[in-house]
């Protein structure tokens, strides 16, 4: 695995975005002889494609300290051997990010995570892949951002019911994990816990189509069943489904679902060309 002191030397940088009124940090990886490569004619727009990868909801006490622990290295990976931009934006709420979480702010960063990476120089497409909750709020961002090229998504729900039939439990998990204020509670509570009934990857996902969309997803997933990306894989058409045999809910840890995601990836990259 690399250093952090390599992956900095590698061009592999801190990188700070604005949502809206809000500061957000990120992780920023370029591909190697980013000069040459930038231009050399490998998308459409003779640029580098550039992909935003987007980390779920953290589980724990602190859990927003861990729960993107590994995806820089992820983003580095992508960047020095796939030859993409790859950024790991942290979400409202998350370490060194402002705010405070909810889910259709997250929703919200996401957009702005992608618009941030299209602007970047030599990158002249965005994919935005995402693992767990961040993988259904890939889907739900590409629906409203058309300039979105295609979504992977991994152990994505189809949506967000069990949120919504506990919002106050939901709460005391963001502040257990450092997404929201201990002292300082959602100012309209009521706004708050709409999102998480409004938002759904599944009545999202049409809107997406007839982009392309990977959904990769365990059989044995303890916490969102493989039916949810059966379901959303119905409601998008195209959808290329990935069940991974025995794999649980952590498929970032999966080399298998790595792997799946990996070629996805490339075969997008050699579509758009």
């Amino acid at each position: 695995m690399a250093s952090a002191d390599d992956m900095m030397a590698d061009g592999f940088e801190n990188h700070r975005f604005q949502s809206g009124e809000l500061t957000l940090a990120a992780h920023l990886a370029r591909p190697l002889g980013r000069g040459a490569d930038m231009n050399s004619g490998s998308g459409s727009g003779g640029g580098v494609p550039g992909v935003v990868i987007c980390h779920g909801f953290p589980s724990g006490a602190d859990g927003g300290a861990n729960s993107v622990a590994t995806f820089p290295e992820l983003a580095f990976r992508i960047a020095t051997e796939m030859g993409w931009v790859a950024m790991v934006p942290y979400l409202r709420g998350m370490p060194g990010s402002e705010g405070d979480f909810s889910l259709d702010g997250w929703r919200d960063d996401v957009t702005a995570a992608a618009t941030d990476l299209r602007s970047q120089d030599g990158v002249d497409r965005a994919w935005v892949v995402g693992f767990g909750s961040g993988g259904a709020l890939a889907i739900c961002a590409a629906a409203e951002d058309e300039g979105i090229s295609g979504v992977g998504a991994l152990a994505a729900p189809a949506d967000w019911s069990d949120w919504a039939a506990n919002p106050r439990r939901l709460l005391l998990h963001a502040r257990d994990a450092g997404l929201v204020d201990m002292t300082d509670a959602p100012s309209d509570f009521g706004r708050w816990s709409a999102a998480l009934r409004d938002l759904s990857a599944e009545r999202s996902v049409p809107r997406l189509a007839p982009r392309d969309l990977l959904l990769v997803h365990g059989s044995d997933d303890e916490i969102v069943p493989a039916l949810d990306a059966r379901v959303v894989a119905s409601a998008h058409g195209a959808a290329a489904l990935r069940i991974i045999a025995g794999a649980g809910h952590h498929l970032r840890h999966d080399p298998r679902a790595i792997a799946i995601l990996l070629g996805w990836l490339d075969r997008q990259r050699r579509h758009h060309t």
